[in-house]
């Protein structure tokens, strides 16, 4: 097994085990005869049966080892792991270092209750399936607020309720009550949303209300709420959508803003009129990030996108088709409908809602029962005279997030105990140094010992958890296999780098003496040296074919040009723009070669083309690259365009040194519409299956598609260097490394099998 491959079992069986749900203690059983002994080290068929069932597919995927082909396996791993604890290397700080960082990472999932989240992701995925529009009343009163001051936020929200009930406007209640700054502009319309959108006892409330209908009070941070629900509707699923954007300033005069409707009018005449939706797109949009992608936007869905955006976009039903102008807070919009996609179903969203539910206001839920959990798994003494005490120096400090426990009092509270976990003291001054570390700034309506008594919650749980995370290997079985089945393959990558790996890679005077012995081994077959096109139909594979004949090969796609006002060469901020684009394109390709051509009109000094283009080569240089990657060509007043201002220009055009640059323009919008392949191929090779074994041109059909092949050579079978064979001598080589490694473990660990008890497994 290779370094890489051992490397991603290890990571395979991390992850793969944190998914699992915890396994129930196994029962207590009479002791049995060990399977194995090697060395002084006994081994019981359980391990070995649990060791076999995750890894009895180890050697084919497709065969499944019995148990007695899996038991060498099983043994050189044991032997491998012997020799490394004999040698203390799971005493140094880097083993213990890497082990800590598996546990950690591990650990959070055991500590995790997996069927709250699983209740949690599926109620979130029910919920996605419907769109709720809700209004909402806020009675602003913080949760750390006094028992009197919540209790008449609470009776004020009773009140509101009562008057709503009896028929007072829900809008008109809402602007003239709610503490939401919004409430003025909105009336409390929450507008349509789903799970995830907005606070989860708020989303609670607008999925289990009928149409029409009043909560009671709901208690959020920010205080009570009073939620009404004015209409349901399925999920609209997820669009994409392309736009132009005309910007309007919303402090401008009216002759700007009516200057950008007419913009935008000319825009969508244009789209009318026939004109090409990139162009359009090029010419007016304002919008500079889309704008380069045909003013493409990122997929969305309900209440992601700016009302008016996303209304617009789900009115549309035809791909490619377009809206009339929409007006929004940023100026004015055409918007082009891409696709649509309905709710996906849970399987597929089930791992990214598994991460919300534990990460958006949910997670409040999930610690609360977790510690509800805890709080009844493991004995807690809560020392009532220590709080009162430590409660005493709750002050109004807390409020500004600068309280200090030193500057009220000087007592040593190292030697109060506060409580204790299964008899674990737990002191004060820990408590206090907590405090310290953890507050932030409070709403002014926080009351000191409400805020005091949150952080000894909070501190009592977070101790809860930590007691249960350094437990995990007494109390859950699962867990403790799982960890030991780790500290067994971080020892054993460490003594097969040590002992195999490395050696095989640093000695190449022992690789050289190995290929000398197997020569035998190490073969070229007969083979042509050829380039392979596919394609979906011959037009497509006779320019591809054409392409591919003068290198550097002539690549199908262009940067955007650059256009200069008369008499003028001088980069300016609308030319970098450009560059900048064509500078990313030569940068994310390194094969790329780009001709530079400088343009002029009829009229205009003759040495301006050539230094327009002169000056684009000095942006490129300036940026690192090379001047080897660049073709500069002045064209003059040569080919002059129908639109004057093109005659004053710098034009790009690309080409390549490499085919599988050519592959993916052709690629780019037809997926998988042209592969090109280039190198040494075997007759066995499925590619060569319809072709001649000759060298010259061949073109069959295939599949419903069109092959191409252009043998250049065919050589014959012969055997391979050192330096071509080198790789996998490597790691032949380091077969026999193990090998001979393995052969002196076996005189140091005597292997003893318990035949009776393997005959158990293999029934």
């Amino acid at each position: 097994m290779s370094k890489i491959q051992f490397h991603i079992g290890l990571i395979t069986i991390t992850l793969v085990s944190a998914c699992k749900t915890s396994a129930p203690p196994k029962q207590v059983v009479a002791e049995t005869q060990p399977l194995l002994e090697i060395g002084k080290e006994q081994f019981s068929i359980d391990d070995y049966q649990d060791s076999y069932n995750k890894n009895k597919f180890a050697s084919d995927s497709t065969r499944e080892l019995t148990p007695e082909e899996y038991l060498p396996l099983y043994t050189d791993l044991k032997m491998k792991v012997l020799q490394a604890r004999s040698e203390g290397k799971d005493t140094t700080l880097d083993y213990r270092e890497e082990i800590a960082s598996y546990r950690d990472q591990l650990a959070k999932n055991h500590l995790v209750d997996k069927e709250l989240v699983e209740k949690l992701t599926n109620e979130a995925y029910n919920r996605l399936k419907q769109e709720v529009r809700a209004s909402h009343i806020l009675v602003g009163v913080s949760e750390d607020a006094s028992p009197a001051d919540t209790l008449e936020a609470y009776r004020a929200a009773i009140s509101l309720r009562g008057r709503l009930e009896e028929g007072s406007d829900f809008a008109d209640m809402a602007s003239r009550f709610s503490k939401d700054p919004a409430a003025k502009t909105t009336k409390g319309d929450l507008g349509y949303f789903t799970a995830f959108q907005t606070l989860y006892p708020i989303e609670t409330a607008a999925y289990t209300l009928p149409v029409g209908k009043i909560s009671q009070p709901v208690r959020t941070k920010g205080g009570y709420h009073l939620i009404k629900v004015n209409d349901r509707r399925n999920n609209r699923g997820m669009v994409k959508v392309a736009h132009i954007m005309v910007k309007v300033d919303t402090g401008g005069t009216a002759a700007q803003k009516e200057s950008a409707k007419a913009r935008i009018e000319e825009a969508y005449t244009q789209l009318q009129n026939g004109a090409e939706w990139n162009m359009v797109v090029d010419k007016y949009s304002d919008d500079r990030e889309s704008r380069k992608n045909g003013g493409l936007l990122p997929m969305f869905g309900t209440g992601q996108m700016v009302p008016e955006i996303e209304e617009a976009a789900f009115a549309l039903t035809r791909p490619q088709s377009y809206s009339q102008p929409v007006l929004t807070m940023y100026g004015w919009h055409i918007i082009r409908l891409i696709e649509k996609r309905p709710i996906e179903t849970l399987a597929n969203m089930a791992p990214a809602l598994r991460k919300k539910v534990v990460t958006d206001s949910r997670g409040k839920v999930i610690e609360q029962a977790n510690a509800k959990r805890l709080r009844e798994k493991y004995a807690v003494q809560e020392a009532a005279d220590a709080w009162q005490q430590v409660a005493a120096l709750a002050d109004s400090t807390l409020r500004t997030g600068k309280w200090d426990y030193q500057r009220a009092v000087s007592a040593d509270w190292s030697t109060v105990t506060l409580f204790r976990i299964e008899q674990r003291p737990y002191d004060a001054l820990s408590f206090l140094n907590y405090v310290k570390r953890k507050q932030t700034p409070r709403p002014k309506d926080a009351s000191p010992a409400v805020v005091f008594g949150r952080y000894y919650y909070d501190y009592l749980t977070e101790s809860l958890v930590e007691y249960e995370k350094e437990h995990l290997e007494e109390n859950n079985p699962e867990f403790r296999s799982l960890m030991n089945e780790i500290r067994e393959g971080v020892l054993l990558s460490q003594i097969m780098e040590e002992q195999v790996w490395q050696r095989s890679l640093s000695d190449s005077t022992g690789q050289r003496s190995f290929y000398e012995r197997n020569k035998e081994r190490y073969n070229y077959p007969e083979r042509a040296f050829a380039t392979i096109v596919a394609a979906k139909d011959t037009q497509t594979l006779n320019s591809v074919k054409k392409t591919l004949a003068t290198s550097p090969y002539k690549l199908e796609r262009k940067s955007k040009e650059l256009l200069f006002p008369v008499n003028s060469a001088e980069i300016g901020n609308q030319q970098l723009e450009a560059l900048n684009d064509l500078y990313i394109i030569m940068e994310k390709n390194a094969d790329y070669v780009v001709e530079i051509a400088g343009y002029r009109s009829a009229e205009e000094p003759e040495i301006l083309s050539s230094t327009r283009a002169r000056n684009v080569v000095k942006y490129l240089n300036a940026r690192n690259i090379p001047i080897l990657r660049i073709i500069e060509k002045d064209y003059g007043s040569f080919r002059q365009a129908a639109e004057p201002e093109r005659n004053r220009s710098v034009a790009f055009q690309f080409y390549s040194q490499s085919k599988s640059d050519v592959e993916k323009v052709y690629n780019a919008n037809a997926p998988g519409a042209v592969s090109i392949r280039e190198g040494y191929f075997p007759k066995t090779d499925p590619l060569f299956a319809g072709f001649k074994w000759q060298a010259g041109e061949q073109m069959i059909n295939s599949n419903g598609g069109f092959l191409w092949a252009n043998v250049a050579k065919i050589d014959p079978a012969r055997p391979k260097t050192f330096p071509e064979a080198r790789g996998t001598v490597i790691n032949d080589y380091q077969k026999e490394l193990e090998k001979q490694w393995l052969a002196r473990l076996q005189e140091k660990f005597p292997v003893k099998v318990n035949a009776q008890e393997l005959e158990k497994i293999k029934r």
